[in-house]
């Protein structure tokens, strides 16, 4: 039983990271008007605690020189991933 315990507070563990609890490795979140990929990408990297990670929807990515660029919708749910 004890074993048991152990493997599923590991697995917990290897999900959740530093106070943030980020189920399948994915983050969900909103945006309001006038907020811009900038802060969507650095939202992403600090709750996944990676820079390696993706938007399902491609709504941001990394340009060399530039940064994140794109343009999200105010009020629509957007998702992004680690790798």
């Amino acid at each position: 039983m004890m074993r048991v315990l152990i493997g599923v507070l590991s697995m917990i563990a290897v999900v959740c990271r530093s106070e943030v609890c980020v189920p399948n490795n994915c983050v969900t979140f909103s945006v309001s008007s006038g907020t811009g990929c900038a802060w969507m990408c650095q939202y992403c990297a600090t709750a996944l605690g990676t820079n390696n990670y993706y938007f399902t929807d491609n709504v941001c990515s990394y340009q060399e020189g530039i940064g994140c660029t794109g343009n999200p919708i105010a009020g629509k749910s957007y998702t992004c991933c680690s790798v």
